[in-house]
C-alpha cells in the first residue's frame, strides 16, 4: 500500500510540475513578444524577365518599392539564391510613402535559361519578400567567340 501511495504521490507532482512549467513559459513568451511593425513593402514588380539576351550582355535590373507602413522601413538582408546573382539594396531606412530601389545584376557569361532569386529581409509587416529574376542568355556566335586569322593559310607574298 505504501508503494502505491508513493508512486501516485510522485506522478501528481510530476504532473504539477510540468503544469507550473507550462504555465511560465506561457507567461514569459507573452511578455517578450514585441509589437507588429508599423512598416510595410510594396514592389512595382516582383518579377524581371530578360527575356533573351546576349552571352556577357547587360544582366542588371531594378526592383522598385514603396514604404507603405506608417515607420521606417529598414532592409536587414538582401540576398541572392547563388553568386551569379547579386543584388544590391538600400542601407538608410526608407521613410513611410518613399520609393526605393533594388538593383540586381545577373552573371550573364552562363549560357542557358536561368530562373533566379532574391530574398530581401525587413522589418515589414508582410514579412519576407522574394524577388525573381528569369531570362534565357544566347551563346555568342562561334565566329565572335574564336576568331579566325583572315591571313592564315594564304600564300606569302615576298
Amino acid at each position: 500500500m505504501k508503494k502505491i501511495i508513493y508512486v501516485v504521490t510522485i506522478s501528481t507532482a510530476l504532473l504539477m510540475g510540468n503544469v507550473l512549467l507550462a504555465q511560465d513559459a506561457k507567461t514569459s513568451n507573452s511578455t517578450t513578444e514585441q509589437p507588429a511593425s508599423l512598416a510595410d513593402i510594396k514592389f512595382d514588380k516582383t518579377t524581371h524577365d530578360f527575356g533573351t539576351i546576349p552571352q556577357g550582355g547587360n544582366g542588371e535590373c531594378e526592383f522598385t518599392f514603396t514604404n507603405t507602413g506608417k515607420e521606417p522601413l529598414v532592409i536587414t538582408n538582401c540576398m541572392g539564391s547563388c553568386g551569379c546573382t547579386v543584388p544590391q539594396c538600400p542601407k538608410e531606412p526608407v521613410l513611410p510613402g518613399k520609393k526605393g530601389v533594388i538593383k540586381v545584376k545577373y552573371d550573364t557569361n552562363r549560357v542557358g535559361p536561368f530562373v533566379k532569386s532574391v530574398t530581401v529581409n525587413s522589418n515589414a509587416k508582410s514579412g519576407v519578400v522574394t524577388l525573381q529574376i528569369k531570362g534565357t542568355v544566347e551563346a555568342k556566335p562561334v565566329e565572335e567567340a574564336f576568331p579566325q586569322n583572315k591571313n592564315e593559310g594564304a600564300p606569302r607574298v615576298n
